[in-house]
């Protein structure tokens, strides 16, 4: 899971980190589905090497699939996982390597939480389904037919849990799956696949990122890998960045309601936007369109999070004022991760202190520049905190505490009152909908330059245009009901009695499935009203009360149960201690992986940041152990509900009331709201797994378990398929050969070392697999699949290299790509949320829908809804002249120079842009941290020179630093042996002009194409600008006066004196329309983000 809400930060911060994926579709042609060829280069303009797949990230959707029927067997998961894989191959298509990690058996540390959401998991299942039986028996009552309940092999998620059946089968499907793409696809006839089952200990990104540090600085290693991983915890942006691999990127779907972005609200129809509505008739889904939209299968779409994007984000963010020496990048990079486990991870509870949603990052970047000097050095060195430093650092975070409890309880309750407010006023019919007329409305695509788009989120003007189609939809239920029974009655009179029965059959069956997705739906609105706190009756009392004189104490009291002042301040210390020791495992785990397999936090909650106190006189070591077998962690996090995953004896100890450690798995447990509002954000206060009581009884009943039960509850090694026509494969024939006479037990102690030579690079060891290495036939474990019968795959045993110190900076040898950041493109320092009063919407981070348009006055697209809303006549040119005259044209759009920069402030168009020094961060050895990371030497992608699409050439020179009131830099040459060129508007882009294309235009770059930034959380183009009207720099038409924002009281844009090119821009710090407006047809740059 890793920290929550940390992708939408980071996206919505850094919005030039994230990039669209161009996705090539399969063909289909005459009914037949032609597959991409994924030899073929990358539409994305990036030739990646290396695939990484976080497989549980791929198990669980479709395990549990959102815009899909649910399936009802293993083998409908399998089939779905396969096109899933095949899916992120097509995108990526890595030249050298496809890792598929699946979870092992996890530390300790994990296993708490991972108990946690699986009891959590089993007691909302069991209310589900005591929920559905009640109302089944309601709509029985009703007479309304439901169909019988179905049984299924997938009834419970628990099952994707290392040891199960199913992660058994699981491995051997996708076996099977590798051997069918190596021998029939011609995109991965030249890669190594490695399969991670669970059955290899380790959760799936952690044994990744041991496989990729591993490998680095180690003979035929190539510096310029280009790495992609796939997955949705937040946490593999961190895992990326502590590598310190620069070409690296992080795979993931946009996460959004199904259908949600992808559906008209005009028409109300599925696979397009309001922007693209043509006003077609809906086809019909059956034949009284009783399938509707729920079998469409919305494809969510996929986006790159670049890490050199954000290495270069980070740079400048984290800029430190008047350094005490000079910063290193690759420190700085290992503070900000090490800062992030304070907001949340896997491994922690969330210290109370700090909420993402509450800008807590933003608090913990500006503690952290404000406190360096006096801080003395970084937070880290390498995978080790400097706990002195720590603590200074988190007691000056813990100094804000009064004042974010204050505002936190204040919120909540405002909060509370108006939901409550709001549900007694639905309850009395206050909210009347307003009348509207879909039919008036005009389908927005038949207007050229249409650049809506649908929100996020259904508006009250949606809800009721909703609302109506669905009374139309019940009008029109009744009146097929009428045609169907019209035509039994036909089809009775002229003898055909058999098709009349059909029909009726047909028309139960069709009422059958209405009955039972109403089912469905009423029984989600009700489970999610049922875990709305404020829906609760009898609300749970907050008794802490943080904020409130003596909240410190009330917290120890309530949450750890302390009766005195003594307790409670040895409860407090060893919170800390425990929590610190929870910080250093945790960092050793991202740069040098598990520590101590036993180790975990033995509490519920966590202490306040002002709590931290005394932490380098703490003593902390930790004791590697080793992982529990499968089974074990399975009697750890499973609760009763999911016995039956487990062998019959095992069983008994969760279920028999008579077992000595019952006590482990109760059926009902608290739940601590702890302040939150939706039940699964609660905490569940079970009781901790004793690790010797478990053991010793498991130990006593393991000699009952059988061959394939014992084979499930083992430790295993990766396994590596090559097709034999690979280099490789010729080292895995002779070493099976010469070792063909051992058991296979004795094979597995065999190893022999890969020559990176003939691997592409990769280092490591292989042994001779149980079983045979090279089957001439593969047998299909999936139903419904074929058998290999010409198999030309071989598959070894695959080690990772001897465990090494992790470098923690890139390798000798490093190319860095070409600079898509400066200091002009970041957004103005954020208020930070304790001091926000929350009265400055335009600096509320919160951004406008990609393609919309802010500011005074209104897109073309806007002006439609506006008429058709108003039902106004419109001219020719869309626009409404019942009483006002046409519009006078904009004014035609002068010449504007390509370069500026701020200076005091100011736009100054003669200037070029505003380029910030660039720091040398190639020698550790020169600032006060002597980090023991070896001789290095960073190498920048250098062309002799570099210009954009337009502007002229610069002569290379020096940066110098402007004296003025608010610090400027005058730009007298390039760095880096390259420059950047902005204009007003465009960021640092020239187009013909002065606008960039459509965003379904822009020509996709890998390092060296410029590229459309992918952020959906903004309205911002690939420099932080905001994304101008299509076509707004020719000859357009102004609209008129009484449809703009402010109404006839505004006055109309005018040039500015000195002609377009002489307008001054407000200071980079503020917002909105508060200086001289800018001229017709141009854009503000990327510093002011417009009028909400």
């Amino acid at each position: 899971m890793g920290v929550p809400a940390f992708y939408r930060w980071l996206a919505e911060k850094y919005p030039m980190v994230v990039v669209d994926v161009i996705e090539e579709e399969p063909v289909v042609i005459d009914g037949v589905k032609i597959p991409v060829d994924t030899s073929k280069p990358n539409p994305n303009n990036i030739e990646y090497d290396n695939l990484y797949l976080d497989m549980n990230g791929i198990i669980h959707p479709c395990f549990h699939p959102e815009d899909r029927p649910s399936p009802t067997s293993f083998d409908e998961v399998f089939q779905c996982m396969f096109d899933y894989i095949d899916r992120l191959f097509v995108m990526v298509r890595p030249r050298k390597l496809l890792y598929m990690a699946i979870d092992g058996v996890a530390p300790r540390a994990k296993m708490n939480q991972q108990r946690s959401r699986r009891f959590r998991a089993a007691k909302d299942a069991a209310d589900a389904a005591a929920e559905e039986e009640r109302l089944r028996e309601e709509f029985e009552r009703e007479g309304r037919k439901l169909p019988p309940k179905e049984g299924s092999q997938v009834f419970d998620s628990n099952v994707i849990t290392p040891g199960t059946e199913f992660m058994a089968v699981l491995s051997i499907a996708l076996q099977y799956y590798i051997h069918l793409r190596l021998n029939y696809d011609p995109g991965w006839k030249k890669i190594k696949v490695i399969l991670s089952d669970a059955n290899v200990p380790g959760e799936g990104e952690h044994k990744i990122m041991s496989y990729i540090r591993l490998q680095r600085n180690l003979p035929g290693y190539n510096p310029n890998t280009r790495h992609c991983l796939c997955g949705l915890d937040a946490d593999l942006i961190m895992l990326a960045l502590a590598t310190h691999e620069v070409h690296f990127s992080i795979l993931r779907e946009i996460v959004f309601t199904p259908g949600q972005q992808d559906k008209c609200f005009l028409c109300g129809q599925m696979g397009h936007l309001a922007a693209g509505c043509e006003g077609k008739a809906k086809r019909k889904s059956g034949e009284f369109d009783e399938k509707g939209d729920e079998n469409v299968v919305v494809k969510k779409p996929y986006q790159f999070l670049n890490i050199w994007t954000l290495r270069e984000y980070l740079e400048y963010e984290m800029r430190i004022p008047n350094p005490p020496f000079k910063i290193d990048l690759e420190c700085i990079v290992d503070d900000f991760i090490f800062m992030c486990f304070f907001v949340g991870n896997d491994f922690l509870p969330h210290m109370p202190t700090l909420e993402i949603r509450e800008g807590a990052i933003n608090l913990l970047m500006a503690v952290y520049k404000k406190e360096f000097r006096t801080m003395d050095g970084y937070l880290t060195n390498a995978s080790k905190p400097n706990l002195s430093r720590v603590e200074h650092f988190i007691q000056a975070v813990g100094s804000y505490e009064d004042k974010i409890f204050l505002k936190r309880a204040r919120l909540h309750q405002r909060q509370s009152e108006r939901i409550k407010r709001e549900k007694a006023q639905a309850r009395r019919g206050d909210d009347v909908a307003p009348q509207v007329q879909p039919d008036s409305l005009v389908p927005v695509a038949r207007f050229r330059g249409s650049r809506l788009a649908s929100a996020p989120s259904p508006s009250p003007f949606q809800q009721s245009l909703e609302s109506s189609i669905s009374f139309s939809k019940e009008n029109q239920h009744g009146r097929t009901a009428d045609v169907q029974a019209h035509k039994v009655a036909r089809f009775s009179s002229s003898a055909s009695v058999g098709a009349a029965i059909v029909e009726a059959e047909n028309s139960l069956e069709i009422e059958v499935n209405e009955n039972k997705e109403d089912l469905k739906t009423k029984l989600k609105e009700i489970l999610r009203e049922k875990n709305d706190v404020f829906n609760s009756k009898n609300p749970e009392e907050d008794k802490v009360k943080l904020g409130e004189p003596g909240w410190k104490e009330r917290y120890y009291e309530e949450k750890f149960s302390a009766k005195t002042p003594e307790e409670l301040e040895n409860i407090r210390k060893d919170v800390v201690l425990r929590y610190t020791e929870g910080l250093c495992w945790v960092m050793h785990y991202y740069y040098e992986g598990v520590c101590s397999w036993q180790w975990f936090y033995p509490y519920h909650y966590a202490p306040f940041a002002s709590d931290l106190k005394d932490l380098d006189q703490m003593k902390i070591d930790f004791e590697l152990g080793s992982p529990f077998k499968p089974f074990d962690q399975l009697m750890g996090v499973f609760p009763a509900a999911s016995a039956h995953a487990l062998p019959v004896h095992y069983r008994k100890l969760m279920t028999d009331p008579n077992s000595p450690i019952i006590d482990f798995y109760p059926t009902d447990f608290e739940v601590d709201m702890n302040g939150k509002r939706y039940a699964w954000q609660g905490i569940a206060k079970l009781p901790f797994i004793d690790e010797a009581r478990l053991l010793a009884e498991v130990n006593k009943i393991e000699h009952t378990l059988t061959e394939e039960e014992a084979r499930r509850n083992s430790m295993m090694f990766d396994m590596l398929f090559v097709l034999s026509s690979h280099s490789l494969a010729e080292s895995i024939y002779l070493l099976d050969n010469h070792y063909k006479q051992l058991t296979d037990k004795e094979r597995v102690d065999v190893k022999e070392r890969v020559n990176p030579e003939l691997s592409d690079g990769m280092n490591g060891y292989i042994s001779p697999c149980s079983g045979d290495t090279h089957p001439p036939i593969f047998r299909s474990p999936v139903a419904g699949m074929e058998d290999i019968l010409d198999n030309e795959v071989v598959c070894a045993i695959y080690r990772l290299p001897d465990p090494h110190k992790h470098i923690t900076r890139p390798p000798v040898g490093v190319i860095l790509p070409k600079k898509m950041v400066n200091a002009g493109d970041l957004k103005p320092e954020p208020v930070l949320w304790h001091e926000d009063s929350g009265r400055r919407p335009w600096e509320s981070e919160r951004h406008n829908p990609p393609g919309t348009i802010s500011g005074r006055q209104l897109g073309e697209a806007s002006h439609r809804l506006v008429v058709n809303s108003l039902q106004l006549k419109v001219d020719r040119n869309g626009y409404a002249n019942h009483f006002h005259a046409s519009p006078p044209p904009y004014a035609a759009a002068a010449h504007v120079t390509s370069h500026y920069s701020y200076t005091n402030g100011l736009h100054d168009p003669g200037r070029h842009g505003n380029v910030q020094p660039r720091r040398d961060y190639s020698h550790a050895g020169q600032h006060r941290d002597n980090r023991s990371s070896g001789q290095h030497s960073r190498q920048v992608y250098n062309p002799p020179e570099f210009h954009q699409n337009s502007g002229p050439r610069h002569r290379h020179g020096s940066i110098t630093q402007i004296s003025s009131g608010a610090t400027a830099y005058g730009f007298q040459g390039g760095y880096d042996g390259y420059q950047s060129h902005q204009s007003p508007g465009v960021g640092s882009q020239q187009w013909g002009d002065g606008f960039p294309p459509l965003v379904d235009q822009n020509v996709p770059r890998g390092y060296n194409h410029h590229q459309q930034g992918g952020n959906r959380y903004s309205a911002l183009d690939s420099r932080g600008g905001r994304m101008p009207p299509s076509g707004a720099s020719g000859p357009s038409r102004r609209p008129p006066q009484h449809l703009t924002h402010g109404g006839a009281n505004r006055r109309p844009m005018q040039p500015p004196p000195g002609g377009a090119g002489g307008f001054h821009q407000p200071p980079p710090h503020s917002y909105g329309n508060r200086g001289p407006r800018p001229p017709p047809g141009k854009r503000p740059p990327a510093a002011g983000y417009g009028h909400r």
